[in-house]
């Protein structure tokens, strides 16, 4: 027997991914245009995000953020880059795109700060074995509102 299984129980999924990633941010992606991962790292706390490449998940053995990204985002059909801050129990999504092209990486500092008000979804825990979506702002907008509000 392996000391360390995969669970398949979905709550127990649920359970394993909460425990590891509330209070932090994925970037979920399928690879990073030029040098957007550069700028990424060279941006003031760009090195503590977790990045998962769609491109390289074990989708037949899935482990838990694999399992939560296959499951509750990518139905969520946004542009990727995906932007996710991970509560106790509930998940912040904001894509990172603009006119089709990743956004620059200095700009989620200002997605970050109101990211509780502008949002793209809203995923929330209310049984132990699923997340219930709400949507948040259209996909089409995503620009912050603190960069609007310097040009009004």
């Amino acid at each position: 027997m392996p000391l360390f299984r995969r669970q398949r129980d979905p709550a127990a999924r649920l359970d394993a991914f909460f425990a590891r990633f509330a209070g932090k941010h994925l970037i979920v992606h399928g690879g990073f245009a030029d040098n957007w991962l550069e700028e990424l790292l060279a941006q003031a706390g760009g090195a503590g995000y977790f990045r998962l490449d769609l491109r390289q998940m074990d989708r037949r053995r899935p482990a838990p953020v694999e399992w939560v990204v296959q499951t509750f985002l990518e139905p969520l059909d946004l542009p990727l880059p995906l932007f996710v801050e991970v509560r106790e129990a509930d998940l912040l999504v904001r894509h990172l795109t603009r006119g089709g092209q990743a956004v620059h990486p200095s700009e989620i500092l200002w997605f970050l700060d109101e990211l509780e008000t502008r949002h793209h979804a809203r995923l929330t825990r209310h049984a132990p074995d699923t997340l219930e979506t709400t949507r948040g702002i259209p996909v089409e907008d995503n620009e912050p509102e603190a960069m609007l509000g310097g040009l009004q």
